[in-house]
């Protein structure tokens, strides 16, 4: 099976991983490109559980929110130049931080996201329940991409867009069997069908479903239902994304994941060679360090999907 590679955009640069490890390059300040790796022990490498389908999706959330977390902290320090007491460039995140700005993030996404529009549409004149579920996904959605939509407008945002599609390029060009130089890689596409801005969503369209079960509860038992339920809707459109970036040819598919694909084009803008640079070499460090792996540990690792 084929070990699969994923990434995210941070400030100035780019994080990729493979199942055992990962990588972020960040262009400094002063125009060169620093790195740094760090492997990664996925639980799913170690217990069968933990690779069952859906129970792999939420894994595999936590673990990308946890390293792109860390990246992005990295990425800050890099920027801002900010050194620990021997001087050197802050590249490593304490623990305490990183729960922090989870839970921050968390909490905002949950109630801007989540219990927002249930409880706006709780306030609206809808007495059916089917109707209800549907109101909420669709203000859900409209808000998910007005908060893209708002956030592009940031001039700091627009350059993470475009080491996003650096990122997608780079992986395209991989999965191509092409080779990792930035006139090939520009050749290839902004778009990837394991993209998280297609799974955050296809999180919310398979949300209407599922909230269907649930139906109209009173508020409180409203807003518990949406986030307890989280998990297992991220397991589900963690499981269609994975599908669908191992059956790309598959044309019914592909349509019916179209919206998805459509949405990156607000969340990538096409890099410059010097972003794609970035990339590449945030790549490279990760198929360097799997390079030394044992077969073992590949066969391992190939059981676990991360997303671009």
């Amino acid at each position: 099976m084929a070990v699969s590679y994923g990434g995210q955009a941070v400030l100035e640069g780019v994080m990729m991983r493979s199942p055992s490890s990962w990588a972020v390059a960040i262009r400094t300040p002063e125009g060169e490109i620093t790195e740094v790796v760090n492997e990664i022990s996925s639980p799913m490498q170690r217990r069968r559980i933990w690779r069952l389908p859906v129970i792999r999706g939420v894994i595999a959330l936590g673990e990308s929110l946890a390293i792109g977390f860390r990246a992005l902290a990295i990425s800050a320090n890099v920027a801002s130049q900010e050194r620990d007491e021997e001087g050197e460039i802050k590249t490593q995140i304490g623990r305490g931080q990183i729960i922090f700005s989870f839970a921050i993030a968390i909490g905002f996404a949950l109630m801007l996201f989540k219990i927002g529009p249930a409880l706006l549409t709780s306030w609206l004149p809808v007495e059916s329940t089917e109707l209800f579920v549907v109101v909420e996904g669709l203000i859900r959605v409209a808000v998910f991409i007005g908060y893209i939509l708002l956030i592009s407008l940031l001039p700091d945002l627009r350059r993470v867009f475009q080491y996003h599609g650096a990122e997608h390029k780079a992986i395209n060009a991989l999965e191509a069997g092409a080779e990792l130089t930035p006139s090939n890689v520009q050749k290839f596409s902004l778009i990837h069908p394991r993209c998280g801005t297609a799974f955050l969503l296809w999180v919310m369209v398979i949300a209407i479903f599922v909230f269907a079960f649930v139906g109209r509860p009173v508020w409180y038992w409203l807003i518990l239902s949406r986030i307890l339920l989280l998990p297992v809707i991220a397991g589900l459109a963690y499981e269609l994304i994975r599908y669908a970036g191992k059956h790309q040819d598959n044309r019914v598919l592909m349509t019916l994941l179209a919206p998805g694909l459509w949405l990156q084009r607000l969340t990538t803008r096409e890099p410059s060679d010097d972003q794609v640079e970035v990339s590449i070499r945030a790549l490279s460090s990760v198929l360097e360090r799997e390079a030394t792996e044992t077969p073992e540990q590949r066969r391992l690792e190939s059981r676990v999907e991360v997303m671009a």
